[in-house]
């Protein structure tokens, strides 16, 4: 069972969302903007409708097969194998030649589904960050450091910790590119043109 549902996890992560929000609206998403199939770019390329539905279906992807396995009774070993699965489809979609997204939305769906009351400080602390910044990038990786802090904080088992840590070294991975230009201060900001 768990072996079917973290196939599943896998291949729901997979979903290109943003790739076919993009589509659906005549615009390739991967040729525009920063080129990443997140919400982000769809939001600021596509339009902050499109942007807010690709961002939900994103958490989804993350949210459902973990709750589904908890719902299950499954150990936190294999939650986590299924958070990680649903994570991994996404940054690695097989839809789209392994060329993904980010993860935030799709982490961010697992832990809502794993630790609901942690994840609200999670997204306090993008909130905050992004309150200050106005850089989405900024808020996503401090979220993902303050991720494995915030779960040992409320006492989650060490392997929903760990399954937060690698979750947050990948998210911060695929965030090279904006670390650069963040270092070059040429990240686009919310609302600058």
């Amino acid at each position: 069972m768990a072996i079917l549902i973290t196939i599943f996890s896998y291949l729901l992560g997979s979903i290109p969302t943003g790739y076919i929000i993009g589509t659906l609206a005549g615009i390739d998403i991967r040729k525009v903007g920063s080129g990443n199939v997140g919400a982000t770019n769809v939001a600021r390329t596509v339009g902050k409708t499109k942007g807010l539905l690709t961002l939900t279906a994103d958490v989804a992807k993350g949210f459902i097969p973990v709750f589904v396995a908890l719902r299950l009774g499954l150990s936190y070993t294999a939650v986590a194998s299924v958070g990680i699965a649903a994570f991994l489809g996404h940054l690695y979609p097989v839809f789209l030649k392994f060329q993904g997204g980010k993860g935030v939305a799709t982490a961010l769906g697992v832990l809502l589904a794993l630790a609901p009351m942690a994840t609200l400080v999670l997204v306090a602390v993008f909130g905050v960050v992004v309150f200050f910044s106005r850089i989405a990038s900024v808020s996503s990786i401090a979220a993902a450091v303050a991720a494995p802090i915030t779960l040992w904080s409320f006492s989650y088992p060490p392997t929903i910790v760990a399954m937060s840590v690698f979750l947050a070294v990948m998210i911060i991975l695929r965030h090279r590119g904006n670390i650069r230009r963040l270092l070059a201060g040429t990240e686009p900001r919310f609302g600058a043109h």
